[in-house]
């Protein structure tokens, strides 16, 4: 037995489909709803509301071949695993470290959500906690203290995490649903869509641009912790696709609803100078509540301030610690970060590891909005690696099982790959390149690993990740050159930068689809599975020739 397969043997398959479901759907919902409607409005006036139908789109594209792999592949930290299984140490590292910085820069933007809305009460100390801009050295403080609170819950057993998981989930949903209902009843202005510019006062480009900045990404993102937690899933086949979808069905309907909520209940004085740009609540959706003498309403915003990111944050310090560990068993961490409590079936090593990048991502960016931009880039540039990881197997290993194998796969996987380079574009510039320097950042940790490789050995995993390499650059590069409505030099033109964009992203799936090769770690896996591979048929030449390990020597990758 590998000594993959023994550490997670100490996992133990007690989540069902409403267990992971709510899991899906309580990382969903955390702070994004809070927050998301407000600075969406801000952005796009009223068209926020396709903002978040565009941003659930996207979200559900990509997530079905994130579901295909999830399935084939039911291990802790599956998100940042696929990538190595088709493509090897380099890209598989560069998706797994996107991902993780997505993901593990959550758990201190929950924290600080909470803290930015305690900052209304009506207290001097509470005042004091945010400036406006960022949180005091006070408020940091508490954030501290909500993380330690989020981690402790995660230390001792997944079956306290699931109890305690679905009874908040339940919590957050119903608060939403009540917000938005209260919100409607209560006043209703329809002449805040019909004024004040319009439906779309800041252009269509600024839809788009909420989809990638105002913290919808961040919102929908959540759909991944099924996944991250696909070792503990029971008959994994049926529970992961279904919780996947659903959770992030669900959390459509609850966003428009408050996207919808939000917008005609803005009190038109508020309007009047700056419009929807001009908008700065702290505590927007429970300011509003306050505004038209909800105070009961104010105050469970309050609680459920705590509630919905501790929910969140609480997921997230599960799903990364099972992320961490499969970074670990990639190749690219100490041996520590791989082990498993055997009573508890907690990855308690990763679990720290996280905890202290927390407070290093809390003292940097300490206000919602900074994490929120930071986790939506890196998230879009983690997610384009799913699309072409599930075609790119396919190809590989058409033996392995697939309990989720959808038809339309061929035309759903390059489409994903389109919405994430719009998606990533759509960031602006300066800030996709900022997330993507955040990325090469990572890069010396790989070399640490791999460089001291043979050159025979490193040369197809640095050929297979070449186009995820190249595609980071020429992305940084077109954000820069292009429409000065997405921050660029202008040196494309409206429109045709849009079509530059998904004809790049296609042509990178393509390679992608084309650069994957039988790499070590799938033929583990494959192992594993116990699936019998038959070599595909531009690699029917070699088959005959010594068999799986000589193909890997050879680095035989097409």
């Amino acid at each position: 037995m590998s000594t993959e397969q023994g550490s997670h043997s100490h996992y133990r398959r007690s989540l069902g489909p409403v267990a992971l479901t709510a899991v899906g759907l309580g990382s969903i919902i955390g702070s994004g709803w809070l927050f998301g409607a407000e600075r969406a409005a801000a952005l796009a006036g009223p068209a926020a509301i396709l903002a978040w139908v565009i941003g659930a789109a996207v979200a559900l594209t990509i997530a079905l071949t994130y579901s295909e792999l999830g399935s084939m592949f039911p291990k802790a930290g599956g998100m940042v695993r696929y990538g190595q299984y088709s493509h090897g140490s380099l890209a598989g590292y560069l998706a797994a470290w996107a991902n993780w910085i997505a993901i593990v820069s959550v758990i201190p933007g929950e924290a600080t959500a909470s803290v930015q809305y305690m900052s209304s009460w009506d207290f001097g100390w509470a005042k004091a906690l945010y400036d406006g801009k960022e949180l005091t050295g006070s408020g940091v403080a508490l954030a501290s203290v909500l993380l330690l609170f989020y981690f402790f819950l995660n230390w001792f057993a997944i079956t306290l995490f699931a109890k305690t998981n679905t009874a908040i989930t339940v919590f957050k949903v119903v608060v939403p649903t009540l917000t938005a209902g209260a919100l409607l009843l209560s006043h209703f202005d329809t002449g805040n869509v019909t004024g004040n510019g319009g439906f779309t006062p800041n252009g269509w480009n600024s839809v788009f641009t909420a989809v990638a900045v105002s913290g919808i990404v961040w919102a929908y993102n959540g759909f991944q912790s099924p996944l991250n937690m696909a070792g503990e899933a029971r008959d994994p086949g049926k529970s992961l696709p279904k919780a996947v979808i659903s959770s992030i069905l669900i959390a459509l309907v609850i966003y428009v609803a408050l996207q919808i909520a939000f917008l005609m209940a803005v009190p038109a004085a508020d309007l009047r100078h700056g419009g929807w740009s001009g908008l700065s609540f702290n505590s927007p959706l429970a300011d509003l509540s306050l505004a038209w003498g909800l105070n009961w309403l104010a105050m469970l915003l309050y609680a459920d301030a705590f509630i919905s990111p501790s929910g969140t944050g609480m997921i997230y310090a599960a799903t990364t610690s099972r992320m961490i560990q499969g970074v670990q068993e990639n190749g690219h961490l100490p041996g520590i970060f791989g082990k498993v409590d055997p009573k508890t079936g907690i990855p308690r090593p990763a679990l720290l590891l996280n905890l202290g990048i927390a407070f290093i991502f809390l003292a940097v960016f300490r206000g919602w909005g900074s994490l929120a931009e930071i986790v939506s880039v890196a998230t879009v540039i983690s997610y384009i690696t799913g699309p072409v990881a599930v075609m790119s197997l396919r190809r590989l290993s058409p033996e392995l099982p697939r309990p989720v194998r959808l038809r339309a796969m061929p035309v759903i996987a390059p489409i994903a790959m389109v919405f994430g380079s719009l998606v990533l574009y759509w960031a602006r510039w300066p800030l996709t390149g900022k997330v993507i320097f955040i990325m090469a950042i990572g890069l010396p940790i790989w070399a640490w690993y791999e460089l001291r490789k043979p050159w025979a050995e490193l040369r197809p995993h640095l050929a297979a990740g070449a186009w995820m390499v190249t595609y980071l650059l020429v992305m940084a590069a077109v954000s820069w050159a292009g429409g000065t409505e997405f921050g660029g030099r202008g040196y494309l033109p409206a429109g045709w930068d849009i079509v530059i964009v998904a004809l790049i992203g296609l042509a990178f799936y393509f390679w992608g689809v084309r650069s994957a090769w039988r790499n070590p770690t799938l033929l583990e896996a494959e192992r594993e599975l116990g699936a019998t591979p038959a070599a595909p048929a531009d690699e029917a030449g070699e088959a005959g020739e010594g068999g799986d390990g000589d193909r890997v020597k050879a680095g035989v990758g097409v």
